[in-house]
């Protein structure tokens, strides 16, 4: 993977999870405004294709949805999933190093 292959991937990583954390931001103020709401799974399923750090920075930033459960919990184990993904693909090069992958 070239470096302009992985800027690339960080620019569309941040992008998601900007506009992830729009659209929680987006439903905050219609939970304040009495507006259309997001759905709770459409939110966690944001979250999910990649979204979460934009997610769970929304819910402290904006204190949307910090207290409901399962969402929350949901969330963190969204959050803690993506963290041993990141994890796993960044030492996937250690465990086999004969292996050459090309993402």
């Amino acid at each position: 993977m070239t470096m302009t292959d992985i800027t690339k991937m960080a620019v569309l990583f941040l992008a998601l999870n900007l506009i992830v954390f729009s659209i929680y931001f987006l439903d905050k103020q219609a939970a304040r405004n009495g507006g259309w709401r997001i759905s709770e799974r459409t939110l966690l399923t944001l979250a999910l294709i990649g979204g979460s750090l934009g997610a769970v920075a929304a819910q402290q930033l904006l204190r949307h949805k910090t207290r409901k459960e399962p969402f929350r919990s949901i969330l963190a184990a969204i959050l803690i999933l993506h963290g041993a993904l990141a994890t796993a693909l960044t030492l996937a090069p250690l465990w086999a190093p004969h292996l050459h992958l090309d993402f």
